[in-house]
């Protein structure tokens, strides 16, 4: 990895050197040279070499507001076809994949879900099980053991009967989640998952994916707004700037001052006691 400068108030930034996994990282999905746009837009999204997440790894999608993020995201898990390039999963394409092939292999929370106010929590997060059933297909012992296992993780048991409409936010976000989980994919992607969240449940949340990664050794992409989760929940961080990947590594490595300078306009003091800490001292420009 990079060596950066510790002391962003005494040069200037200057972009480090964009880097690929190592031989020794197996990815459990990536992308490849691949360029996003929209029809509004006149040049591309994001336009990046190379994307990896490590199998059975969590890794951190960080950024500014604009820099392409939740666009990777999506991206990656298939709603969105790259203009050129491939992101692949199990060495195919995942633009070849049936909705409900890829449903089996990979989860996907996005920022806006909806759901009838009405409907229990329990019913909800049976959805999640629609990639393994049949048209006609009534619920097996499998689907009830994979929703008990991901309200179990998400730690909603008493939720299970209360009708989705008086959640609160928060214990919503952990009910989509649990939906998510129930899919019981290998790899999981979420969309800033803890935006608008008060800070327990923000934690409550990374909690359970952290949990999902260590006992069922999911491979998590997630888009987090809040470099000091990234910090501390993150095995590798992938930092973007204007579209493209500024660096990519373990948080130690990618978490600097110079990086918090260039690709975030913010002065910071970042240590190591032993965990990495980030303390924000001033909007730089």
């Amino acid at each position: 990895m990079v060596e950066h400068t510790a002391d962003a108030s005494t040069a200037e930034p200057q972009p480090a050197a964009r880097e690929v996994p190592s031989e020794e990282v197996r990815s459990a999905l990536h992308a490849d040279a691949i360029e996003v746009g929209y029809p509004t837009t006149d040049e591309p999204v994001v336009d990046v070499g190379r994307v990896d997440l490590p199998e059975g790894e969590i890794t951190a999608l960080v950024g500014p507001n604009g820099s392409g993020k939740s666009t990777l995201l999506r991206t990656l898990s298939g709603q969105l076809a790259p203009d050129s390039g491939a992101v692949v999963l199990d060495g195919s394409d995942v633009q070849s994949y049936g909705s409900k092939e890829l449903a089996r292999k990979l989860g996907l929370l996005s920022q806006e879900n909806e759901s009838p106010g009405s409907i229990t929590v329990e019913e909800l997060i049976y959805h999640g099980r629609y990639p393994h059933r049949g048209v006609f297909e009534g619920r097996t012992e499998a689907d009830h053991a994979a929703v008990d296992r991901a309200i179990g993780l998400a730690g909603i048991d008493h939720l299970r009967e209360t009708a989705v409409g008086n959640l609160s936010g928060g214990q919503k976000q952990l009910v989509w989640i649990a939906m998510v989980l129930a899919q019981d994919t290998d790899v999981l992607l979420l969309d800033e998952p803890t935006t608008f969240l008060d800070l327990r449940h923000q934690l409550r949340v990374m909690d359970v994916i952290q949990t999902l990664n260590e006992q069922r050794d999911v491979t998590v992409g997630v888009v987090l707004h809040d470099i000091s989760q990234a910090a501390r929940f993150a095995d590798y961080v992938i930092a973007l700037k204007d579209g493209d990947v500024y660096d990519w590594g373990p948080p130690t490595d990618v978490l600097t001052e110079r990086l918090l300078a260039d690709v975030f306009s913010v002065e910071a003091a970042v240590s190591y006691d032993p965990e990495i800490r980030i303390t924000p001292k001033r909007a730089l420009d």
